[in-house]
């Protein structure tokens, strides 16, 4: 066999490597990071800064990317078949005392598993793991081919992208751009790094965890149970209602009506006081306030946009049969986000 041929082959195979690299490592390289390289003065990171800032550029580059897979893998069959399949006939043959015809088929499908093989493993599987280990290096270091095989490929990648826009239409299927996506994971990492980095104080970096559990969390998480809450019965008499009060630090009670898990409504210690001074003991029915359910599905960073959406302090967070649980606060978000409320400071209103 030709030197030749077999430097064919493993060019053929080392180009698919490369398209293969150059799209994991532009969809996995972090974006702030090549800013700061394209800040510092690296040339190769200025050129893949558009591509990557760019989600119409990205999608182009990416198109690229697989327009190479595709006619290196091509290429690399074609030339295989014509040289290989035709080199083993006569040893298949002799060997398994084949017909011509039976040896032919024989040798093209051993070329193709040992082809498939290698294109798996050199041209797929290795420059996968490595771009998704090494992404900032891999797409810097492919981005000139890709820029140059974005020159060659515009007209085919112009209209491959319009028929596949077509075919997206045809079965109104949402058309959707490549971009850049981090699972929570990805980002608690970020954090991390760029307070490795220098770029985040310890406290900014706890604040910014905080904030990314908040929004994998629900009302349920932050809810203070019912059996840690402070409440008042509808039908208590004054006495209970006042001894109740004074005992308890804080500046809202709900009120419930014949179980705890059937609240109604809330009793402001403020408006008790008013009501009081002018009038003298009231039913509590009276001073009871609306009191705002929310699901306990509800993730908890909604939490704040419902509370204020009803101008509410608090909200009883109900189970799957509509039935309280708990209440959570606006208080119970902050805690969440910026941490326990220091040892000493006054309790929390509400529960």
């Amino acid at each position: 066999m030709s030197p030749l041929v077999w430097a064919g082959v493993a060019l053929l195979v080392l180009t698919n490597a490369l398209y293969v690299a150059a799209e994991f490592g532009a969809v996995g390289v972090q974006r702030s990071r090549i800013r700061r390289l394209s800040d510092d003065g690296s040339g190769l990171a200025r050129r893949l800064l558009p591509f990557v800032e760019n989600p119409a550029s990205l999608t182009r580059y990416i198109g690229a990317s697989q327009i190479g897979i595709t006619v290196s893998s091509l290429m690399l069959g074609a030339l295989a078949q014509a040289t290989f399949s035709g080199a083993l006939v006569p040893g298949l043959a002799a060997a398994f005392a084949l017909t011509p015809a039976e040896a032919q088929s024989a040798s093209v499908a051993v070329v193709l598993a040992a082809l498939t093989c290698a294109q798996v493993v050199l041209g797929e599987l290795v420059p996968k793991a490595l771009a998704l280990q090494y992404p900032t290096e891999t797409a810097l270091a492919t981005v000139v081919p890709l820029q140059w095989s974005l020159a060659v490929f515009r007209p085919a990648i112009a209209v491959l992208s319009g028929a596949a826009r077509l075919v997206l239409r045809m079965t109104r299927t949402p058309i959707q751009r490549h971009g850049h996506l981090h699972s929570p994971e990805e980002i608690d990492l970020l954090i991390a790094e760029s307070r490795d980095g220098g770029l985040l104080e310890a406290d900014e970096q706890q604040r910014l965890r905080r904030a990314l559990r908040l929004g994998r969390r629900h009302a349920r998480d932050l809810m203070v149970p019912l059996a840690h809450l402070t409440m008042l019965s509808a039908d208590a008499t004054w006495d209970d209602v006042i001894g109740t009060v004074a005992a308890s630090p804080f500046s809202r009670l709900p009120v419930y009506r014949g179980a705890p898990s059937h609240i109604v409504g809330t009793l402001r210690v403020k408006d008790l006081l008013q009501r009081y001074v002018a009038e003298g003991p009231v039913p509590i029915g009276r001073l009871m306030r609306p009191v705002v359910s929310i699901d306990g599905d509800v993730a908890a960073d909604r939490v704040v946009a419902l509370l204020r959406e009803h101008r509410a302090h608090q909200a009883v967070v109900t189970d799957a049969d509509g039935r309280a649980a708990g209440l959570v606060t606006i208080q119970d978000v902050l805690n969440e986000l910026v941490g326990p409320r220091p040892t000493g400071a006054p309790a929390r209103s509400g529960a």
